[in-house]
């Protein structure tokens, strides 16, 4: 069995028991924040676990290959790699309760769908250059869009106390006591724009090292196919709510639609091609 599938193996059991844990406790009415300051350490092990595994798999004997499997893994490591340090210093151990499962989740994926695609021109700097950016801009508007999912429904909570003090199914209940868990909605914007920043950064500077790359290949600027397209959309998008945000001070509901239709464009980009082609079509 390769490494690659072994770490993520790993990874995932770490995850999900975490996620087990957090959720017991919850059940049982005990504090986040003093079993969270335990799980955060064994986040940091499945994250070393998660990053050889991406390492062995990405960068397999030299070369460099992806898969949509691959590109979810290492959006979603890079962006908890951000949320562990901003757990050092913000108290957002709620959040924990949803981001572990779906790294665990994904970690599984990764595991079962071990397959993955060579990418020529591997052993240029520039390429490595660029889909490194180009990933952790990624990951990191993979967590801001799970992050803006949450706000949203803990908003909803917030407008609704009667609904939820009424819910009597055990799942409604569960629920209630996680977004109850959650920090404040203030801490998580003040979260989610310091995340789309770095995002919006790492983008621009992935669109222009896709251009020069481009330039010096094929002579054009940026070749005109869905992954320029989206590409653009998306950092169109993260560009517009920043700058709504920075002049009219947009916020709430507003930056959480701009958030997901930026987070649709990037998925769209590459993540959804490749399971279209890959997972559906059969093809590589």
């Amino acid at each position: 069995m390769a490494s690659g599938i072994v770490f993520h193996t790993i990874a995932a059991l770490v995850y999900l028991g975490m996620s087990t844990l957090l959720w017991g406790a919850l059940q049982a009415g005990k504090p986040m924040d003093f079993l969270g300051r335990y799980t955060r350490w064994g986040v940091l092990v499945a994250l070393l676990f998660q990053g050889i595994a991406l390492n062995d798999k990405i960068l397999a004997g030299g070369n460099l290959q992806l898969s949509w499997v691959l590109a979810l893994s290492a959006a979603i490591w890079l962006g908890l790699i951000v949320f562990w340090l901003e757990s050092l210093v913000v108290k957002i151990d709620g959040l924990q309760l949803i981001l572990l499962p779906i790294a665990g989740v994904t970690c599984a994926f990764a595991a079962i769908f071990p397959t993955s695609h060579l990418i020529t021109s591997a052993t240029e700097t520039a390429l490595r250059g660029h889909l490194l950016l180009a990933l952790g801009a990624y990951g990191l508007i993979t967590i801001a869009a799970m992050q803006s999912l949450l706000m949203a429904a803990l908003d909803h909570h917030l407008h609704h106390p009667r609904q939820a003090a009424n819910q009597t199914a055990s799942l409604r209940r569960a629920l209630g006591r996680m977004l109850d868990a959650q920090p404040p909605l203030l801490v998580q914007e003040r979260l989610l724009f310091r995340v789309i920043w770095i995002a919006f950064v790492a983008l621009s500077l992935a669109v222009i090292s896709g251009g020069l790359i481009s330039l010096a290949s094929t002579g054009r600027w940026l070749p005109f196919d869905h992954k320029t397209v989206f590409t653009i959309l998306s950092w169109t998008t993260f560009g517009i709510l920043l700058l709504g945000r920075h002049l009219r001070g947009w916020r709430g509901r507003i930056a959480l639609r701009y958030t997901l239709v930026g987070f649709v464009f990037v998925v769209l980009s590459y993540t959804g091609s490749r399971f279209v082609i890959e997972v559906i079509l059969g093809r590589t």
